[in-house]
């Protein structure tokens, strides 16, 4: 039978012995016997294997050295087709830079840097351990996962852990992760640490990243517990995650709810008993197993003042992290490594047709292995373990990378609980490698049941803009309140959209809303009293109307020119109705409407009055000597004068609706949150030409009643004409200031305001009094006494 050498270097740190690192060196043991016991895997073949011990990487150096001079190899051939080994990183990569240049192959089961990763630099370095390069990434998902967007690092000095350091630092960068501190840790450095106390205090981060070896791991967790660090969430790195042993009393407010990634569980087959049944009886000759050994049972095999072994005592009796064989984790990648120089081999001594099925190179025998020979088939590897591992590697050398998410969980009787919560498995699509498992209870920092919340900033709501500070790390944005008229509807948003003219913002600034339109409405209040007043008009003319027509014989309302007052009475209702006009929804017939119909009625309303005041003017110069003027203004005269002056206004309000009539419009200037539903005037000559018209006539009118206001006439009405058009007059002077200041239906309500206000005035001042006379004072409705010398009473 052949031997082919396979040589693990382990670790054995200084005068301290490493508990796991002999369980690593038993494990590769086992798993060499497991493959030798294979009759189909390596037949005819068995694997022979040599363990180094080193205190420190200088003596591991020189063992892989003597390894590859063949030195002391026992029970192997000369030649060493591979090495496996070492825990440390840093050590690892000095080992294959002496392997490199031999083409002997070196596999890892637990130097994650992602600098090894490196082929140009290490092409022979292999490892079944996933690299740091995607813990990292999976530790920036998790970040992501759970928005913890501030936080802080430790770190130690030492390959794995500053490597792994400025990788995490610019992976979460790319998403918008922001480190708040990044502090080295060193064993003997009491600045060093005092300065992590405080930092740990005083900042902002609830997040902690540990990402250092589990040696000193074990040294920071032995100093902080005398200070009261609390309500940190820690994330640990694989390196110590899952060691329990970590938890002494006092630590364990500290790790209680600590969450990291950890090698996959792996189950074993027949390892656990293998380890457990252990005993220096099995290795005479090794120094190593006696000193683990009175190390396990505080006892020694040479004459001392401590009880002696017997080598008979029983592991099982003991909990350190040799004997806890409930759970493989790091053993699985020893376990793997072996059995991947194993396949390796058996592909490489295939032969099939006089070629190597694999590569289709001529065949080799067992004679003929070497060490290059081995390392090109490894590449090709691609098997699954008893246990149901798969081993394959990437064109880095890198093995799958899956972890387990695990949680610490602090038991009622003090003990630990590490519980898988979930997976990272980068086989996955991009978004789902992250899993947590379904109604699984996660403890948090501080013994929380909530999700801890660590950012700098909070973000910015929708209704706001971020703007990035550039003295400040990208995560300490500022928030600004998007300007009036725009809006934000996403978190976090680096503009604020304006919304069109025809939209504003809510309340929030998260949504643009249709904005609100604005008219005079019969609905609301104010449209609702001015329809009332205005109807109320229409009625107390219809009622002095029906006063005058049963009264139409008496001396009061013959004297008065019975025909120009209904003809009044007429134009009153047509004005009180034509107010009714100006309140509703614009429409493009009732804005031409209105200012025509307004402008026509009032018209016709002055012209009555002034042929009235004409009347009374001409009726004085009729009661001359010799004066024949009545005839020259009879009923028919005054007719045509009011068509005349009625028609004039009638075609200006034609030439204003042909050239450029009123149309709705919407109005956005005056207010930016709402639109005015007006009427736009089209051309502000036509609508001052109409009004300047009316106003002409009521000056005119307001002159000729002055004057004829002390005519010595029982029948003068002159002094309630007068009073009328100086109540007109005032109105209108004091609505052009109010109606050009007045915003959006306010203008309109000033406009129907004025309307309703001059058509009061005049329906109350001329025909009011003859109202009360006519039905509280009939003996004054009488020819005598209206043609005597005794003034009529008035009001």
């Amino acid at each position: 039978m052949g031997w082919i050498t396979c040589i693990l270097l382990t670790l054995l740190a200084g005068a301290r012995w490493n508990d796991r690192e002999l369980k690593f060196a038993r494990t590769m043991i086992f798993t060499v016997e497991e493959i030798n016991r294979d009759t189909k895997l390596l037949p005819g073949v068995s694997l022979g294997y040599r363990l180094y011990n080193g205190c420190g990487s200088e003596n591991l150096i020189r063992a892989a050295v003597e390894a590859v001079n063949g030195a002391d190899l026992k029970g192997c051939s000369d030649q060493v087709q591979a090495f496996l080994g070492h825990s440390s990183s840093g050590v690892s990569e000095d080992i294959n830079i002496i392997l490199s240049p031999l083409s002997i192959p070196q596999v890892s089961h637990l130097s994650t840097c992602a600098c090894l990763s490196d082929k140009r630099r290490y092409p022979t370095f292999f490892r079944t351990v996933p690299s740091d390069h995607f813990q990292i990434l999976g530790l920036v998902q998790i970040m992501k996962y759970f928005d913890w967007r501030w936080v802080g690092i430790i770190y130690s000095k030492g390959l794995y852990s500053e490597e792994g350091t400025a990788k995490f630092n610019m992976e979460a960068q790319k998403e918008g992760i922001c480190v708040e501190y990044t502090l080295p840790y060193a064993k003997t450095n009491l600045v060093q640490l005092d300065a992590i106390v405080q930092t740990l205090r005083e900042s902002s981060s609830k997040v902690v990243l540990l990402f250092i070896p589990l040696s000193f791991t074990k040294s920071f967790l032995s100093e902080i517990e005398n200070y009261n660090i609390t309500g940190k969430q820690w994330l640990g790195s694989e390196s110590w995650i899952t060691q329990a042993d970590l938890a002494s009393v006092k630590r364990k407010g500290i790790l209680q709810g600590a969450i990291g990634f950890a090698i996959p569980l792996a189950y074993i087959p027949g390892l656990g008993e293998y380890l457990l049944n252990l005993k220096p009886l099995d290795e005479p000759q090794s120094t190593i197993i006696k000193a683990f050994w009175e190390k396990f049972f505080d006892c020694s095999f040479s004459p001392s003042n401590t009880t002696m072994c017997t080598g008979t005592e029983d592991l099982r009796t003991v909990s350190n992290d040799y004997t806890d064989v409930t759970q493989f984790r790091a053993e699985n990648n020893v376990y793997k490594a072996v059995y991947l120089v194993a396949y390796a081999l058996h592909a490489l001594l295939q032969c099939k047709n006089g070629s190597n099925p694999t590569t289709g190179k001529p065949c080799v025998n067992k004679n003929e292995v070497q060490p290059k020979l081995v390392l090109e088939h490894i590449n090709y590897v691609n098997f699954t373990t008893q246990n149901g591992a798969k081993v394959f590697f990437d064109e880095n050398g890198d093995s799958v990378a899956q972890y387990d998410l695990v949680n610490w969980q602090m038991k009622e009787d003090g003990s630990v609980e590490i519980v898988n919560i979930g997976q990272y498995d980068t086989l996955y699509p991009e978004g789902e490698k992250v899993k947590l498992k379904d109604n699984t209870k996660i403890v948090w920092g501080g013994n929380s049941h909530e999700v801890p919340r660590s950012v700098c900033k909070e973000p910015c709501p929708p209704g706001s803009r971020k703007a990035i500070n550039k003295f400040k790390p990208v995560c300490c944005f500022d928030c600004f309140e998007c300007p009036e008229g725009s809006i934000s509807n996403k978190t976090n948003s680096p503009h604020c959209l304006i919304c069109t003219p025809d939209f504003w913002p809510n309340e929030k600034k998260d949504k643009c809303l249709p904005k609100p339109t604005e008219y005079l409405s019969y609905k609301e209040i104010l449209g609702t009293v001015l329809t009332g007043f205005g109807c109320g008009g229409v009625f107390l003319s219809l009622l002095t109307s029906i006063i005058f027509l049963t009264h139409k014989e008496t001396p009061i309302v013959k004297a008065n020119n019975s025909e120009l007052s209904f003809l009044l009475l007429f134009s009153l209702k047509l004005c009180f109705l034509c107010s009714l006009t100006f309140i509703g929804r614009p429409t493009e017939w009732s804005c031409m409407l209105r200012h025509t119909a307004f402008g026509i009625t009032f018209v016709l309303c002055i012209s009555c009055v002034l042929g009235k005041t004409i009347v009374v003017l001409m009726a004085f110069r009729a009661t001359l000597p010799g004066s024949n003027v009545m005839k020259w203004f009879g009923p028919a005269h005054q007719r045509l004068s009011v068509s005349a002056f009625t028609l004039i206004q009638v075609i200006i309000c034609i030439l204003w609706l042909r050239i450029n009539p009123p149309f709705p419009k919407r109005n956005m200037k005056y207010y930016k949150e709402k639109i005015i539903l007006e009427c736009a005037l089209g051309s502000a000559f036509g609508f001052w030409a109409v009004l300047g018209y009316i106003g002409l006539l009521a000056l005119l009118c307001f002159v000729l009643a002055f004057l004829a206001r002390k005519l010595p006439d029982s029948f003068n009405e002159a002094k309630l004409i007068t009073f009328s058009m100086l109540i007109f007059c005032a109105v209108w002077i004091t609505f052009i200031p109010a109606y050009v200041s007045s915003p959006g239906k306010f203008t309109v309500a000033v406009e129907i305001f004025a309307i309703l206000a001059s058509s009061f005035g005049l329906l109350a001042c001329i025909f009011f009094p003859k109202c009360y006379i006519i039905i509280f004072r009939p003996e004054q409705n009488s020819k005598k006494h209206l043609m005597g010398k005794i003034p009529p009473r008035s009001l």
